[in-house]
C-alpha cells in the first residue's frame, strides 16, 4: 500500500478545495500520511507481531540440531552398524590394499545397496543387516530366556531374528531429530537470526525519527514508550537466540569432525552429515522390510523342509563376489567418514 515518493508528494500537496476530488483509496492514504512515519510504524508493528513466533521457530530448530548431534553420537545401534560395515568391507577386501581399513566415508553407506552378490539380488546392506539381526537377537534372547519352556532350534532362531530385526529397524526412530535436521538449511537459519537483529535496529531508528520530530505530545510519547519497552525485551531474546545458534553450530561441527575427521571440508554444507544419514535411513528402512520378508519365507521353508543353517562368515553369494574391489571408502575426499580407533 505504501505510495511512491512522487505519489506521497502529490497527496501531501493536494488541497481540499481543489476541483479534482480524491477517490476513497487516495483519501485514506492522504489521512495515513498525516501520521509521521506511518509506514515505518506499520513495519515496526508487523515485526513485533511476528517476533514471538520467529523466536520459537529458531529455538526449536537449534534445539533439534543439538538433539540430533546427541543422537548420532550416542546411538549404540548406529555405531554398531557402522562397525559392521567396516568389518564386512575389510573381509571382502582381504588381500587388497583396502583390506585393513580403519575408516570409511559415510557416503559409502549409500553405496551398500549397489554392491550385489553373484545372485544379482542380495546387496551388501542386506548381509550387514542380517549379521546384526543375528547378534542383537542372540543378545536379547539370552536376557529373555525361560528354561522351563522347551523350544526347538528353529523357534529360537525365529525369535532371535524377530528381536534383532526390531532393534535394527528401530534405528530410524532413534535418529528422528537427525532426519528433521537434514531438512534444515544453515544459511536460512542464519539469515533469520540476522533479520531479527536488523529488525530491532529498524525499530530503534523509527523511535529516533519520531522523537526528533515530536510535536503533538501524547500519541508520539505512547508509541515511543511502547517501542522502547519492546526493544529492551527483544534485545535480550536475540542475545539468547544468538548464543543458542552458536552452541548448536559448534555441536554440529564437533559431530562432523567425530565422523569425518575434518569439518573444514563441509563448511559449505554444515548440515550435510544429517542429509547423508537421513538418506541412508530411508534405504535401511526398506532393506529391513525386505529382510523381514526373507526371514518369514525361511521360517515357512524350515517348517516344511529343514532348518536353514546360518553361515557365520560371508555367505557364498558374497564370498565369491567378483567385484570386491568396488567396495571402496575413498572415492571422494569431500565426503564424511566414520573412524574406528585401534
Amino acid at each position: 500500500m505504501a505510495p511512491t515518493k512522487e505519489e506521497e508528494r502529490k497527496l501531501k500537496e493536494f488541497k481540499d478545495d481543489s476541483p479534482i476530488k480524491l477517490g476513497p483509496a487516495e483519501k485514506f492514504l492522504k489521512a495515513v500520511l498525516d501520521v509521521p512515519f506511518a509506514f515505518k510504524r506499520v513495519d515496526a508493528m508487523l515485526y513485533i507481531s511476528n517476533f514471538d513466533s520467529e523466536i520459537e521457530y529458531l529455538k526449536r530448530s537449534f534445539q533439534t540440531l543439538e538433539v540430533a548431534c546427541e543422537e548420532l553420537r550416542n546411538s549404540r545401534m548406529f555405531l554398531k552398524l557402522l562397525e559392521a560395515v567396516l568389518k564386512t568391507g575389510n573381509r571382502m577386501n582381504v588381500g587388497t590394499n583396502r583390506g585393513d581399513a580403519h575408516a570409511f566415508k559415510l557416503d559409502t553407506l549409500l553405496k551398500l545397496i549397489d554392491v550385489k552378490g553373484t545372485d544379482g539380488k542380495t546387496t551388501l546392506l542386506h548381509f550387514v543387516v542380517q549379521e546384526i539381526i543375528k547378534s542383537e537377537g542372540a543378545r536379547l534372547s539370552t536376557t529373555d530366556t525361560n528354561p522351563e519352556t522347551p523350544k526347538s532350534a528353529t523357534t529360537d532362531d525365529t525369535k532371535c531374528r524377530k528381536l534383532g530385526l526390531q532393534v535394527v529397524a528401530g534405528i530410524s526412530s532413534e535418529l528422528s531429530n537427525v532426519k528433521k535436521s537434514a531438512a534444515m538449511d544453515s544459511e536460512v537459519l542464519d539469515s533469520d537470526v540476522v533479520k531479527l537483529s536488523k529488525g530491532i535496529a529498524n525499530i530503534t531508528e523509527v523511535v529516533r525519527l519520531i522523537e526528533t520530530t515530536r510535536s503533538e505530545g501524547g500519541n508520539q510519547t505512547r508509541f515511543s514508550d511502547s517501542m522502547n519497552e519492546f526493544i529492551t525485551t527483544a534485545e535480550e531474546e536475540i542475545i539468547r537466540i544468538q548464543a543458542q545458534e552458536s552452541v548448536a553450530l559448534s555441536l554440529v561441527k564437533e559431530i562432523t569432525e567425530y565422523f569425518h575427521g575434518n569439518s573444514a571440508k563441509e563448511e559449505a554444507h554444515p548440515f550435510r552429515i544429517f542429509m547423508v544419514v537421513r538418506d541412508f535411513l530411508t534405504v535401511l528402512d526398506r532393506v529391513c522390510k525386505e529382510v523381514g520378508s526373507i526371514n518369514e519365507r525361511i521360517v515357512i521353508s524350515s517348517a516344511h523342509k529343514f532348518p536353514v543353517p546360518i553361515n557365520p562368515t560371508l555367505p557364498p553369494v558374497f564370498s565369491g563376489f567378483p567385484g570386491r574391489q568396488q567396495y571402496s571408502s575413498s572415492d571422494d575426499e569431500s565426503t564424511s567418514s566414520f573412524r574406528i580407533s585401534s
